[in-house]
């Protein structure tokens, strides 16, 4: 991954071993500065006493990385009681029940009776799975995303499970991969990409989509991905009955025989050994042995980018990779998988050919754009999704007809958490436009909510623009410059 001439150091820097719950290390890793916590991340040092959970598995975490060929055979006795206390105080308060229709504040009521109980089941053998509870979400493009909701308890296990599994994944995932794994997040691999783009010679991107991932996982293959690492039967045999559960729909059991269920949270750790093995050790390797030019590669999750230099490079790592993807029962998306002209010298080259301005190419809810700065240098422009736009602002439309008579200072209030958030993922550099207009949307709806609430209502724009300066937040950037992240970074490991 890091052979000269052919890595690019930006994405994937030689990687010293990541710390499990120590976002400073994945900073390091990508060669930036410590970057914001992500909103949602959880926080697992609330207490003294929660700090010290962590630490049991640095022993654990030291021999991963001296040996990157060992298989842990005692890691079961890690699920302590504590450990499982501190997984269900990190458990959404608000989160859906699962089928066994217990709650959080219902499990609470009795935590320490529940959480010796259910270590002592675990621990004896007695513990069992139980059905998801599916549930279905509205996507951007009008269709519905199955998700399965787990038992409380079983949200719990997972968690602590998945504690102690990231000791030994997070020294094995490589540079490149970000998503799901502690200290990383979105603004990393999006950060990560726009620079590999800007200062690698790419002129080719493979924007890739693997059709419906989480449910092709093949169980057979998922568990011997599993043991290259993992001996403890205990814990094997606990990952196998979260594939194997299956859900429950209208009261009826679906039982899986493949695939991983979406919404637990196993899977997505899951996921990425899945494609650690699958994806991106190939996708290295490749790189190192066959690629004729440099070549970049940003993945989250099963979403990913690849960058190359030359076409031929580009149209063998396609080729490979689509025959490789069949053995492991994967298929790329042949409507949503493309390879576009993408870089410094795609617009010349186009306009040289008689052809269009260069593709555009979406991802993690930005459409990247070829173009310039105002001196002239290349530049990948970001800007966020018309699509996500548009369905976010009808979100927000039916519910103002919810709360169509509350005060509104109370609909202020609302209105300003929902547009902090949207501004907090999607501020970024130049991205001003988007989000201005996101922001004068929202206005507009709100008027017209205020002005339908009564007849006699006669709230004229002067009233609105105090309502909108009073509460709906000024566009600004959340996040820095792509470099910024890195080159603080750099700087600060050779100063």
């Amino acid at each position: 991954m890091n052979d000269q001439g052919k890595s690019h150091r930006p994405m994937v820097p030689t990687k010293p071993p990541n710390q499990v719950r120590q976002p400073r290390t994945a900073e390091v890793v990508e060669g930036r500065g410590l970057a914001k916590e992500n909103a949602g991340q959880q926080n697992t040092h609330r207490t003294q006493r929660r700090a010290r959970v962590p630490s049991e598995l640095e022993g654990v975490r030291q021999a991963a990385r001296r040996n990157k060929g060992e298989k842990f055979t005692a890691l079961f006795h890690h699920v302590t009681v504590e450990r499982l206390r501190e997984a269900f105080m990190n458990l959404n308060k608000k989160a859906a029940a699962g089928s066994d229709g217990v709650t959080w504040e219902q499990y609470q009521a009795k935590l320490e009776e529940n959480l010796q109980g259910l270590h002592r089941r675990l621990h004896q053998g007695a513990y069992r799975a139980k059905p998801s509870r599916r549930v279905y979400i509205p996507k951007t493009d009008g269709q519905q995303r199955p998700l399965a909701v787990a038992a409380l308890e079983d949200k719990i296990v997972q968690r602590a499970v998945v504690e102690v599994l990231n000791a030994i994944y997070e020294g094995d995932f490589l540079g490149f991969s970000y998503g799901f794994r502690p200290g990383r997040g979105a603004h990393q691999a999006l950060d990560a990409l726009a620079c590999g783009l800007r200062r690698k010679k790419m002129n080719f991107v493979f924007d890739a989509d693997v059709r419906g991932f989480y449910e092709s996982i093949d169980h057979a293959w998922m568990m011997k991905f599993v043991e290259h690492r993992i001996a403890d039967k205990r814990v094997l045999r606990l990952i196998q009955k979260w594939l194997s559960t299956g859900v429950m729909e209208n009261g009826t059991l679906t039982e899986c025989e493949d695939g991983a269920p979406q919404g637990a949270t196993v899977s997505p750790l899951l996921a990425n050994i899945y494609l650690h093995y699958v994806l991106d050790l190939w996708a290295q390797q490749w790189r190192k042995r066959t690629a004729r030019g440099e070549m970049i590669i940003t993945r989250y999750a099963d979403d990913f980018i690849v960058g190359f230099q030359y076409r031929d490079d580009a149209e063998r790592f396609r080729q490979e990779l689509q025959e490789r993807m069949k053995q492991f029962s994967l298929e790329l998306h042949p409507d949503k998988t493309r390879l576009i002209e993408f870089g410094r010298y795609a617009a010349g080259n186009r306009q040289r050919a008689g052809l269009a301005a260069p593709e555009t190419f979406n991802f993690l809810g930005f459409t990247h754009i070829c173009g310039t700065t105002r001196e002239g240098r290349f530049w990948v422009h970001r800007r966020t999704i018309q699509k996500r736009m548009t369905a976010k602002l009808h979100e927000l439309k039916s519910e103002l007809r919810r709360r169509w008579h509350q005060p509104i200072p109370e609909q202020g209030r609302w209105l300003q958490q929902v547009v902090q958030g949207y501004f907090g993922y999607h501020g970024v550099p130049g991205n001003e436009r988007r989000l201005r207009s996101f922001r004068d949307q929202v206005t507009r709806l709100w008027l017209r909510t205020l002005r339908r609430r009564s007849q006699r209502d006669k709230t004229t724009w002067a009233q609105m623009g105090r309502l909108h300066r009073r509460w709906l937040p000024q566009v600004r950037w959340y996040h820095p410059w792509p470099e910024e992240r890195f080159d603080a970074r750099s700087k600060a490991r050779t100063g």
